[in-house]
């Protein structure tokens, strides 16, 4: 499924708020604490900023979450998508294979995604 991120998301925003309602997702927020701060984030969203994806997101490294590795797709979100995009990237070079970026935090309340 590598690549079906760069295309329309196969997960939309609506989609994945149900996904995450029942528990059938991981949801990753990519943006920066300070953003976080600023405007809260997706509740029960785990926060791996763009920055330490790559080392954090290895399930190698003993700081890995463990919500990354129990098996379920990975939802991405970060401002507007963009940096999203990238994390999907660099987690299929990982050999995650079930990523979706839905896009930004807005998508994500348009939906009716409740925010912390």
């Amino acid at each position: 499924m590598f690549g079906s991120f760069m295309k329309k998301p196969s997960i939309s925003a609506a989609e994945a708020v149900e996904l995450h309602r029942a528990r059938k997702i991981t949801l990753v927020d990519i943006r920066e604490p300070s953003e976080i701060q600023a405007s809260g984030k997706a509740r029960g969203a785990i926060s791996l900023p763009l920055a330490a994806l790559k080392m954090r997101a290895d399930p190698n490294n003993p700081d890995c979450p463990s919500e990354l590795t129990c098996g379920k797709p990975v939802v991405l979100y970060c401002a507007s998508g963009g940096r999203a995009a990238m994390a999907a990237q660099f987690l299929g070079q990982m050999g995650y294979n079930d990523i979706h970026n839905i896009g930004g935090l807005a998508h994500w309340q348009q939906a009716g995604g409740e925010i912390e």
